[in-house]
């Protein structure tokens, strides 16, 4: 080893003494076009770049940077094998712990009973798999249970599995514990119905199932359109009575009118018109908003007195609460026993980094939301590495800030002095040398792709795959107008639909008359792991939300932050998942709304399954929005102004998060 690093040493002596440091910027600019020029460039540790003075070689130059790889071929119980087994194939994997141990199989299985469980929705009847505890025991616990009881009346193995997820049960909650506001729509229909038929003493006349001496309904219903996520009330100006205008309403809008707005987080208001230099204008009626919003605060107190009053309901809500959001339970992570072979030596990763590249790997879609300086990039880089090695990716595409693509690639090689990589320039991605570049990427083997954050966006998507999201769309939007027509549903339901519909196909118009460049596309890369520093920067993806004049909202989409989550989504699709890690220190600086945001980018499927993927279900359930009366810049009016003030259920709401979450303060880190 000593004479091949002397003969390094002398080469590289020589190229700096003819040519300046491997830096600077006449020798980048001839090396743009090599692959390996940020491997070459690690040969110089510490340096002035404007002073051509070099303070450090690497440590290649005097030791050994990549300790050999040892491989283990025999361990005495099958515990010890179950711990290798996870951390050389980030799976429970009965052969190669039998390989280890010389144990048969079912030995094996009997030796590690409550350690493994087989997991029933991914056996089949030639193959029985299994998942650790740790695995097995976390998630989504009801569903899981759900499958194990119809498994277990066929197969009597999958008892157990039952009485354990039984005891997983996170501990129920009661109705005190939990916060229901008018407008969630986990209610159903019929239970708004029915509070609003005895609170505002509703005719019976008007009631559903009611007719008048003309055959014609005036029912005054309640419904809800998923589709759309609205709520609509029907019928709303058939009741006049003093309950619906007085009480609970006003003489500019009826109580109706303004639980209809509460169910729809919009806040009720008044308009009047005035009249300014002879024209007409439309203005807010300031006090009667403010007699409006009186009524919806007494609305939605009576809602909350009303809502767990009658047992039964009481027991129906609670029990369907705790199975939609408590009933996840975070997975604990060791990565203790991960070995992270070709690592440089010199280098000692702490407890938590370990534990939160344990995370990303075997937990799936991760975001590394740790405080600054708690070692985020070592964790990125080390993710992708094991991930390749593990075999649970190919191709790892770091996207990173545009101005530290270099230092990342320079971190990188620290890391790993052997590792091969790509680290894009500016120059690259100019539209003459972009076709190449993604070439490279298409037909290269790379430990890891590192590109820009702006250089993301211009890695296309398929016509085919944004067509495809469109058409899903207008496929699923069709089956529910047919369902409505067929089960006689009401016209406003359909007529929203037919209106998104006929939206949705003058856009997928639009993009099929889009000329795309003849360029190779990102599905096309083979990229299968996607890890975003600082994706704070992404955090601007457009919300649809009937709420107004909310802080912190933005309804106007970010380009970027759309083709991120287009891509994020396409990941799921292809890893199940697993290939979508963030990193940032900031995953909420100024509004609820980015914590969603990050949800919606990474756990996107478990969202959608519980009905939280559209920010108003999610605020619904988790937030409470506040309308306060501001002065105007201008000091001369009043403006209203809303914000999600009050966090209701946040127990359940973080559980939920720490699902992809890893988050590390610096209180934590004991740094």
């Amino acid at each position: 080893l000593s004479v091949l690093q002397q003969k390094l040493d002398t080469k590289y002596e020589a190229f700096r003494k003819d040519f300046g440091l491997l830096h600077h910027v006449t020798n980048k600019s001839f090396f743009a076009d090599d692959v390996s020029y940020n491997l070459v460039c690690s040969l110089e540790q510490s340096f002035d770049e404007k002073a051509k003075v070099l303070f450090e070689k690497s440590p290649i130059f005097t030791k050994r940077t990549i300790k050999p790889y040892i491989e283990v071929t025999h361990v005495d119980t099958p515990q010890e094998a179950l711990t290798m087994s996870i951390a050389e194939l980030g799976r429970v994997d009965l052969n190669y712990m039998h390989s280890l141990t010389d144990l048969p199989r079912d030995d094996i299985v009997n030796e590690l009973r409550g350690q493994i469980f087989p997991v029933p929705e991914l056996s089949t009847e030639d193959e029985i798999v299994y998942q650790d505890k740790s695995e097995y025991l976390s998630g989504d616990i009801y569903a899981k249970l759900d499958i194990a009881r119809a498994a277990a009346e066929k197969d009597d193995l999958y008892q157990f599995n039952v009485e354990m997820l039984e005891r997983s049960i996170p501990e129920p909650l009661k109705a005190g514990d939990i916060d229901v506001k008018l407008g969630a729509a986990w209610i159903e229909p019929k239970i708004y119905q029915q509070f609003m038929y005895e609170l505002f003493d509703t005719p019976h006349s008007n009631r559903e199932d009611k007719f008048t001496l003309w055959g014609r309904k005036k029912n005054i219903t309640v419904e809800y359109s998923p589709h759309l996520n609205a709520w609509q009330i029907n019928n709303k100006s058939a009741d006049n009575s003093v309950v619906s205008t007085k009480k609970y309403g006003t003489d500019k809008m009826n109580a109706y009118k303004i639980m209809e707005c509460i169910l729809n987080l919009r806040d009720p208001k008044v308009y009047k018109t005035v009249y300014e230099d002879g024209k007409e204008k439309r203005v807010l009626d300031l006090d009667a908003t403010r007699a409006v919003s009186r009524k919806a605060e007494l609305i939605k107190d009576q809602f909350k007195n009303w809502i767990f009053k009658d047992a039964d309901r009481r027991n129906m809500l609670v029990d369907r609460y705790n199975k939609l959001f408590n009933g996840v339970r975070p997975r604990e992570f060791d990565g203790s026993k991960l070995t992270f072979p070709g690592m440089n030596p010199d280098i000692q990763l702490r407890e938590h980094q370990k534990n939160a590249i344990a995370h990303a790997l075997y937990g799936g879609n991760t975001l590394f939301a740790h405080s600054v300086g708690a070692g985020k990039t070592f964790e990125m880089i080390a993710t992708a590495m094991e991930s390749k090695r593990l075999g649970l990716c190919t191709k790892p595409l770091f996207v990173v800030p545009n101005h530290l693509t270099v230092q990342f690639g320079d971190d990188f090689s620290k890391l790993y002095p052997g590792a091969n990589m790509l680290v894009a320039t500016k120059k690259d991605f100019e539209k003459a040398n972009r076709q190449k570049f993604f070439a490279k990427i298409a037909t290269g083997e790379y430990d890891g792709i590192i590109i820009g954050h702006s250089q993301l966006g211009k890695i296309p998507m398929s016509l085919e795959r944004q067509e495809q999201f469109y058409q899903s769309q207008i496929d699923t939007i069709i089956e529910g107008i047919r369902e409505l027509k067929e089960n006689n549903g009401s016209d406003f339901q359909v007529k929203a639909m037919e209106r998104t519909r006929k939206s949705l196909e003058k856009q997928l118009e639009k993009l099929r008359k889009t000329n795309q460049d003849d360029v190779i596309t990102f599905e096309e890369m083979g990229v299968d792991k996607l890890i975003v520093d600082e994706a704070h920067e992404f955090k601007n993806l457009f919300c649809a939300t009937k709420m107004q004049n909310i802080a912190g909202i933005s309804n106007s989409a970010s380009q970027k932050a759309s083709d991120l989550f287009q891509k994020c989504r396409y990941l799921d699709e292809v890893t199940n998942g697993r290939g979508v890690t963030f990193a940032t220190g900031t995953p909420v600086s100024n509004s609820i709304t980015e914590l969603h945001t990050m949800m919606r980018y990474l756990e996107y499927g478990f969202l959608d399954q519980k009905g939280l993927a559209n920010f108003d279900n999610w605020v619904s359930v988790f937030g409470e929005q506040k309308t306060q009366y501001e002065l105007a810049p201008a000091g001369d009016k009043f403006k209203l102004r809303t914000r999600i003030a009050n966090y209701t259920n946040m127990p359940e709401l973080m559980t939920i998060f720490k699902q992809v979450a890893d988050i590390r303060t610096a209180d934590t880190l004991h740094l």
